[in-house]
């Protein structure tokens, strides 16, 4: 065996509920349906992942149709907010904002401003600007870590005070007053686009379901038999045991974990949640951390935020930012 070994391709780092959609949700349904009412699902690539609806209703061509108005939501949510794309708002702010103010969509500019106030509240732990050192370390096609001088050049810079969000001629904007930052809306975005699928679901008159991307999930009203949904969490040691069972209904949860995107170097394992304070992976003693909140944003920054964190510590920064948002389960 090498020093250097990758894992063979596990899901995303909260893919189990792709799987968990149907076992869960299928372990919460009864055989007997009340009202003549269906669970209508559909899995659907967007966001580099995939998404997962669960539709509880009679009438099957509605419920698609609603489907595909949530899903348009997300597709939208990608388009405008992913740095992979030179047009996308990100990526034209990335490549000029340090040059001028750089005008984005009012979705971008809301989800801009709601990962500075979750930077602001925990101090840069969780950093929109932190996207050079995850371009650094790319650990989906690396072996070894990147050389220090470069890790070292972008640790402890607090890359969100860098980040000024306003307007240009009354339309919104971003600015960079750093050149080292740029924008990576990874840790908040996709739970922003599942809150906005969740609300095309309501105006389609959709009064339960189950969105899940990637494990950024949000469970709107009830089961079919009136029951909470079940959702899985699955232990970061073996993909097959489910660690806790969570009940929820309208609200969402979201799971951070370093046992699915990560490199294997000498015996450490270097994974793909960055500590803005070291510019490198965060270490902590636990593996996973699932949160819940009143808004899917919220639980996916929350998430990210607190992965490494003591429970005083998360609770303080949950508390202050999301109140009732819960660490509801570690490991």
């Amino acid at each position: 065996m090498t020093d250097t070994q990758h894992t063979a391709r596990m899901p995303h780092r909260r893919e189990f509920l792709a799987v968990g959609v149907g076992a869960f949700i299928v372990a919460s349904v009864p055989f007997a349906r009340r009202d003549r009412r269906r669970v209508i699902r559909r899995t659907m690539p967007v966001m580099a992942t995939t998404a997962d609806f669960a539709v509880v209703h009679s009438d099957a061509s509605w419920a698609n149709r609603a489907i595909d108005a949530a899903m348009a939501e997300l597709v939208r949510v990608e388009q405008l907010m992913t740095r992979f794309r030179t047009t996308s708002d990100i990526g034209r702010a990335n490549a000029s904002a340090m040059l001028a103010p750089v005008t984005v969509s009012k979705d971008s500019h809301v989800v801009i401003g709601q990962a500075l106030r979750w930077a602001s509240a925990s101090h840069g732990t969780f950093d929109p600007g932190v996207g050079r050192v995850v371009e650094l370390w790319d650990v989906a096609h690396r072996y070894e870590p990147p050389p220090a001088p470069q890790v070292q050049r972008l640790a402890a810079r607090h890359f969100y005070r860098h980040i000024e969000s306003g307007t240009e001629k009354g339309t919104p904007a971003v600015f960079f007053t750093s050149p080292e930052v740029h924008l990576d809306l990874g840790g908040i975005a996709c739970g922003y686009a599942v809150d906005l699928a969740i609300e095309s679901l309501r105006q389609w008159g959709i009064r339960d379901a189950l969105v899940n991307v990637s494990g950024d999930i949000y469970a709107l009203g009830t089961a079919p038999d009136g029951s909470p949904w079940r959702i899985g969490i699955r232990s970061p040691f073996d993909a097959h045991e489910i660690i806790a069972d969570v009940e929820v209904t309208d609200r969402a949860i979201a799971t951070s974990g370093d046992y699915e995107q990560f490199f294997m170097h000498r015996g450490m394992r270097y994974h793909h949640l960055m500590d803005p304070e070291y510019a490198a992976p965060r270490r902590s003693l636990v593996h996973t951390v699932t949160v819940t909140a009143d808004r899917c944003c919220d639980a996916d920054a929350a998430s990210t935020a607190v992965f490494g964190m003591d429970a005083a510590s998360a609770h303080t920064l949950l508390s202050a930012v999301s109140p009732g948002a819960l660490v509801v389960a570690r490991a």
